[in-house]
């Protein structure tokens, strides 16, 4: 398995935001209506994909625009996130890991989360990851199925802290990635 570094730092806040609160593979649809409606297209010699609208774009819609394709709740945290991205994209993109996420968090409407998700996509640093999450959770239990997992985000948290050790971000990548492949069986 591989999991590569999103090289672009608007792509990897637009992205966490379009995840927020919603399952994975609502996000996936949700994220190509994004980018087929607003996103430039590119034709290649597989046929046309679009890119994600640029951050001037999607400060430019309006929630109406947004709610056309079913993202009205998301139409807020983009539209904040693509006005902040146009003024400090450029600070923020040589910031460190801890404080990208702390800088992500001053935009309305971008948590802990949506920070954290943004910045280890980015970064290629899955340290920063909020592995406490759904995903995380359901992948481990599913992957180790006889370590007794707690319940509450917390004391999981806790928990994979400890067991992960110094290797908290790669084993979270991974845990993730072989969630991701194994997503047909069961999906958190």
């Amino acid at each position: 398995m591989r999991r590569w570094r999103n090289p672009s730092l608007w792509d990897a806040i637009a992205t966490a935001i379009v995840r927020q609160v919603i399952r994975a593979d609502q996000a996936r649809i949700q994220h190509r209506r994004l980018r087929r409606t607003f996103g430039p297209r590119l034709d290649t010699p597989q046929g046309p994909i679009h890119a994600l609208p640029t951050p001037e774009t999607v400060a430019g819609l309006s929630r109406d625009d947004l709610a056309d394709i079913g993202m009205a709740f998301k139409a807020a945290p983009l539209r904040n996130a693509a006005l902040a991205y146009i003024e400090h994209g450029v600070k923020w993109a040589e910031l460190p890991g801890g404080r990208l996420v702390e800088e992500l968090q001053t935009v309305p409407r971008i948590g802990p989360w949506t920070a954290g998700a943004a910045a280890a996509d980015h970064l290629h640093d899955w340290s920063l990851y909020p592995y406490s999450d759904l995903a995380v959770r359901t992948w481990a239990k599913t992957a180790a199925p006889d370590v007794d997992w707690p319940t509450d985000e917390q004391r999981f948290a806790e928990r994979w802290r400890a067991i992960t050790g110094d290797q908290l971000g790669p084993i979270t990548l991974f845990t993730l990635a072989w969630g991701a492949r194994h997503a047909g069986a069961a999906s958190p």
